[in-house]
């Protein structure tokens, strides 16, 4: 790869111009410095002026790089195709849904309930076969394949751009350590598995990320998910609920007795999706759970033991 040479005056010269350009995006700025050329915005503040700096791309490229973010609202992963999720680095691209902060917790939730059952109902769910259905860039599989280490693990996407991605993250994520134990599949959430449930499957967790954007509002979006992100992963009908409901109606045809549903949501469904778990009457222990900022933001259950 051809390296560029810069000097420190240059890349302050040329965020100084950028910056100027949309002084409200100064954070992106610095991520994509940092994450586009691993220039850290703190170290050039204090380097020699004349200090020279070895790029991946020159000048020019990199403002066409901002120009992509700031002009035409691309979000900055598609941009510099990856990103950071848990300890992990993500490929990314059109087509797959960028993995959000805040989803980090829905793994460490599973592993707490987990734990949790195995305490209180003396039920080992850390050995079993899981689901993530909706895989997308295959975040949560190998999430949950890290800290729950003997669990087998199947990722469902309907999108073949995103099992294409979540392949390669697969494969490249620790050098590929969890790839024997994540297989995906191709199809709409269980469907794919249908064959391992007539042969007597059962699963011991399903954990998803479903579309849950009520179609209404998905014009109010950010311009970065609204023109960008695939709307196939967004869009959750009228009230937002339709994958919702599905996963509730199957899930307890799926799971194991004590098996653990849980999902992540937009704020103000938790109360509608554990009415719809009470409803089914398959489920127990259905418990909401709050993201960092005290959103109601992911709600589970176990299959009921009968």
């Amino acid at each position: 790869m051809a390296r560029h040479l810069l000097t420190t005056q240059q890349l302050r010269d040329w965020r100084e111009v950028s910056l100027a350009q949309a002084p409200e995006l100064a954070m992106e700025l610095d991520w994509l410095l940092r994450e586009a050329v691993s220039v850290e915005v703190r170290a050039l503040g204090h380097a020699p002026s004349e200090k020279l700096w070895q790029l991946p791309c020159d000048l020019a490229a990199l403002t066409e790089l901002w120009r992509r973010h700031w002009q035409a609202h691309e979000p900055l992963q598609y941009v510099v195709g990856r990103s950071p999720w848990r300890r992990f680095e993500l490929k990314v691209a059109p087509g797959v849904l960028v993995p959000r902060p805040e989803t980090e917790l829905i793994v460490e939730i599973a592993s707490q309930r987990v734990a949790e059952v195995s305490q209180d109902l003396n039920l080992d769910l850390s050995q079993g076969t899981w689901v993530d259905l909706g895989t997308g860039t295959g975040a949560i599989a190998l999430g949950l394949a890290e800290l729950l280490p003997n669990i087998a693990i199947h990722g469902v996407d309907c999108s073949d751009v995103a099992l294409e991605i979540a392949a390669e993250n697969v494969a490249s994520v620790r050098n590929g350590i969890w790839q024997s134990r994540i297989q995906l599949h191709q199809g709409r959430w269980f469907e794919p598995l249908l064959p391992l449930f007539e042969q007597g499957l059962k699963l011991a967790g399903m954990v998803s990320n479903p579309p849950y954007i009520p179609t209404g509002m998905l014009e109010e979006l950010q311009p970065e998910v609204r023109l960008h992100e695939p709307s196939l992963a967004l869009d959750g009908g009228e009230d937002g609920l339709d994958c919702l409901r599905h996963l509730v109606t199957a899930g307890s045809m799926h799971l194991q007795p004590g098996g653990l549903w849980l999902v992540e949501l937009m704020t103000g469904q938790a109360e509608a999706v554990k009415a719809l778990l009470q409803a089914d009457g398959g489920y127990q222990s259905i418990t909401g759970h709050f993201d960092l900022c005290g959103i109601e933001r992911f709600v589970s259950a176990l299959r009921c033991n009968t």
